[in-house]
């Protein structure tokens, strides 16, 4: 796939094989009496699959393989809860436990909150699927004509724009000072590489616009709607559109990342208060037990209507079309023959979904990846089954693992993989292409090679067409860089080679340390700069790739 399968986000990403770095966690596994599976209407207890009996063991094994403080899991069947449970600790080093209700950022899981509002909004007749963006936002360009005048509503939830993978996405990753509206606007700037509707990329930025038309078309703010359309009728009484509305005291999760690939630590909460669809909910397993059965129901509500009738958040032929493949997706080759397994036989996205299957089932389902923050929820139309995992580190790969001896327990009880040893193993891997690919970096360095120019001739105000301002100044003899708009992406650049430097960033969290080169004129002026990330670890979301920073006169504002 062209999705970097190793990404340690997951930003919303996700691959059919997602990986992160592993170590090893020092936290107990802890479980309240009342996390333990919930009781059904009538007082009895959902019987938990013997795959399942010893499955805490099994999450902390999880947690300790992949370095990964907190965990929490909730297993749906048939319109039952089987089990809502948490596992470790909020934050490293503290003693408030994981619970079921604890709040975890669930991040891109949120893009299929923003699906099921626009479906709504076209069942109320306020739009249309097939309606063009421009129909609703008239001032909505990209930088293509032709796929300004044909972006559809539905295309914006497909990733097949013809946008790279994570393009635009520094507008708002790591938090930026835009507002949403002008992250949309300097989407007509973002280069389209692709064919429009020509293959899968996976973006956020069209759900900056998806979140536009859904205000435009409800009257309501994007937060707004979600509490009273979505949230209020299924019951989601703890969830929280983005972190914002948390306060003290709150059962919520602290992120971790490791700083330099190495050494975990909390990180920050993050507001992603410029492009909200595409990934801000905070959610508890708790709430989303609620999501999945109402989804597994086909949009039916537990309510009943003023008509006597089952209530409903969303119809059965929206339900349809979200869960229909729209944009076709590769399918890769496994790392290791241990994860073979999961390897599908389809592959492609709807309408904020991933759709493929596993062990002959469909599989409906989503990622999520948010600073220190990971997760998936995955659904099983078929058997009327659901699982989601909240984690507080960034480990695609301890996520998977619990997911798949969840599905296991339904749909393979007859054989026990051991998928904390397959990711371990896959995770090994990746880490060590990693080093190869520095070695390779180090390797082709020309050490003898400085710098053409004095370090202050590099210094000055470089100006990317869609990002906007990134500031070089000299500063006690060394360069540093600043991104005008993200308050995180400052760092210090050291000589490399010739005109290329490094910018290793302050917040070590980031891993996101990257090359930046210089191009001079044939006078011997910098003409223009670029950036490419250094570890292929880095988040996709760190797309300096696609800047063109050019040198602004100071007679230029932006």
């Amino acid at each position: 796939m062209s999705l970097r399968a190793f990404s340690p986000r997951v930003a919303g990403c996700c691959a059919l094989f997602v990986f992160a770095a592993s170590a090893w966690a020092q936290t107990p596994a802890t479980a309240k009496p009342s996390d333990l599976p919930v009781a059904t209407h009538d007082g009895a207890r959902p019987l938990l699959p013997a795959q399942l009996q010893d499955f805490g063991a099994y999450v902390d094994s999880a947690r300790k393989a992949f370095d990964v403080p907190g965990i929490a899991v909730a297993i749906v069947k048939d319109g039952q809860v089987v089990m809502e449970q948490g596992f470790g600790l909020r934050e490293m080093g503290k003693p408030d436990k994981v619970d079921a209700r604890t709040l975890f950022a669930i991040a891109s899981n949120t893009k299929a909150f923003t699906a099921a509002a626009l479906q709504q909004l076209a069942e109320a007749g306020k739009l249309k699927m097939d309606d063009r963006v421009i129909d609703h936002l008239p001032w909505f360009r990209m930088s293509d004509a032709y796929v300004t005048h044909e972006m559809r509503i539905s295309d914006l939830l497909a990733h097949r724009s013809g946008l790279s993978l994570g393009a635009g996405d520094l507008l708002y990753w790591p938090p930026t000072s835009y507002t949403t509206k002008e992250v949309v606007e300097r989407l007509a700037k973002v280069p389209i590489k692709n064919g429009f509707r020509s293959g899968y990329a996976y973006d956020n930025i069209l759900f900056a616009v998806a979140t536009l038309v859904i205000e435009q078309a409800s009257g309501q703010s994007f937060a707004d709607y979600l509490r009273e359309h979505i949230f209020k009728p299924v019951g989601m009484d703890e969830s929280l559109v983005d972190m914002t509305y948390l306060k003290p005291g709150m059962d919520v999760a602290t992120g971790h990342a490791k700083a330099d690939f190495k050494d975990l630590k909390p990180v920050p909460p993050m507001a992603w208060l410029n492009d909200p669809g595409a990934g801000g909910i905070y959610a508890s397993v708790h709430d989303l037990a609620k999501w999945m059965n109402v989804q597994l129901a086909g949009g039916a509500l537990p309510a009943t209507g003023a008509d006597g009738k089952p209530a409903r958040l969303f119809s059965e032929e929206s339900q349809h079309e979200m869960w229909s493949v729209l944009t076709p997706i590769r399918i890769g080759k496994p790392p290791i023959p241990e994860l073979a397994p999961l390897v599908p036989n389809f592959s492609g996205y709807g309408e904020s979904w991933f759709l493929s299957d596993y062990r002959g089932r469909k599989l409906v389902w989503h990622t999520g990846g948010w600073p220190g923050m990971v997760s998936r929820l995955t659904l099983v139309p078929e058997l009327k089954l659901g699982v989601v995992v909240l984690t507080n580190a960034e480990s695609g790969a301890a996520f998977n693992a619990v997911t798949y001896r969840a599905l296991d327990a339904y749909l393979n009880p007859d054989q026990k993989t051991d998928w904390v040893a397959a990711y371990a193993k896959a995770v090994k891997l990746s880490e060590s292409k990693a080093d190869d690919s520095f070695a390779r970096h180090e390797a082709a360095r020309d050490k003898n090679g400085k710098p053409s120019l004095a370090l202050a001739k590099y210094a000055g105000t470089y100006r990317d067409p869609w990002y906007g301002d990134v500031v070089v100044s000299q500063e006690n003899g060394k360069l540093r860089l600043r991104f005008s708009k993200t308050r995180q992406l400052v760092g210090t650049m050291t000589p490399w080679q010739h005109d290329t430097f490094t910018v290793r960033w302050d917040d070590r969290t980031l891993n996101a340390d990257a090359f930046v080169s210089f191009a001079l004129d044939e006078d011997g002026h910098v003409r223009e700069a670029r950036m490419q990330p250094i570890s292929p670890l880095t988040d996709f979301s760190f797309d300096f790739q696609d800047l063109r920073l050019a040198p602004v006169k100071a007679d230029k504002p932006e």
